[in-house]
This record gives C-alpha cells, sequence and structure tokens, in this order.
C-alpha cells in the first residue's frame, strides 16, 4: 500500500458515497486507475465493507456504556466461551482484549438504564467464567473520528 492509497483510503473513509469521478479528481489520478485501485484494496480485504453512520440518539439508543471484563480463569476454554458469547450479543458493538486489570473493554449501546441492567442481568450474567464486571457510562462525546490518521 503506498501513498495514493491511504489518500484513497481517507477519503472513503470521509465520504463513502463519493463518485469515482471525484474520488480520482481528489487524489490526483484519473478515473480507471483510481477504481482499479479501489477494486484491488477491496479484493485484498483492506477495505472490509461499506456503511452508514448513525446517530445513536436518533435511533433510540441514548445510553453507551464501557464495561470491563475481567475473566476467572484464561484457560483456551474459558476464553473462546466468553468470547463467543460475546459475538453474539447484539448490545455489544465492539469488544477488545486489553492489557491491565481487566482483560476486556466492550461498547455497549441501549436504549436507557433500565435495558442496561435487562443486558446484564440476561445475558452478560449468563456467561460462565466471569469474575468481575465494572460499567462506566458516557455522558457526552468530545470527538468521533472516521478517518485514519495519517502514517509518519
Amino acid at each position: 500500500m503506498d501513498d495514493r492509497d491511504r489518500r484513497i483510503l481517507a477519503a472513503l473513509q470521509a465520504n463513502g458515497r463519493i463518485s469515482n469521478q471525484d474520488l480520482a479528481d481528489q487524489v490526483h489520478l484519473s478515473p480507471s486507475p483510481c477504481l482499479r485501485r479501489v477494486r484491488q484494496l477491496e479484493d485484498s480485504g483492506v477495505i472490509q465493507g461499506y456503511t452508514a453512520l448513525v446517530d445513536e440518539e436518533a435511533y433510540g439508543l441514548t445510553v453507551t456504556a464501557f464495561v470491563r471484563v475481567r475473566l476467572q480463569l484464561h484457560t483456551t476454554a474459558s476464553i473462546r466461551a466468553f468470547e463467543d458469547a460475546i459475538a453474539r450479543m447484539d448490545a455489544v458493538l465492539d469488544c477488545y482484549v486489553m492489557t491491565g486489570e481487566a482483560d476486556y473493554l466492550l461498547r455497549v449501546l441501549v436504549a436507557d438504564l433500565k435495558a442496561y441492567e435487562a443486558f446484564v442481568r440476561r445475558e452478560l450474567h449468563a456467561v460462565p467464567g466471569i469474575a468481575s464486571i465494572d460499567t462506566s457510562f458516557a455522558y457526552g462525546r468530545v470527538k468521533r473520528a472516521t478517518v485514519y490518521p495519517q502514517l509518519g
């Protein structure tokens, strides 16, 4: 991947609906080579798909919770069971493996605090092997970036 590919990616991250002509103009290529590069980025898996960014509150998901989870055991089976369970939970938008005190950090979106309680009681507590759950609620967002930082 070269600098031009990164400029193409930045432009697509900023506006996934940009026309190939406008994209080519923006990255200083003619349309055919630009489209060829986009297709190569798609085929190689660098571009994994296209999506729409949706306002959570307008959608009805007004509560964002960051949930730190620590497991009792760190066996292959317990890790796999936890990760498989999390992958099936619709309210969990992101799950990261962490260093430090928590083993995982989850970003959870729910409609309200009652829905969060139901999520914890019905879904998270149902996963065997969890030693602790610690939650922080976001009460605002300062920044949401969709374009990766430039390298170097």
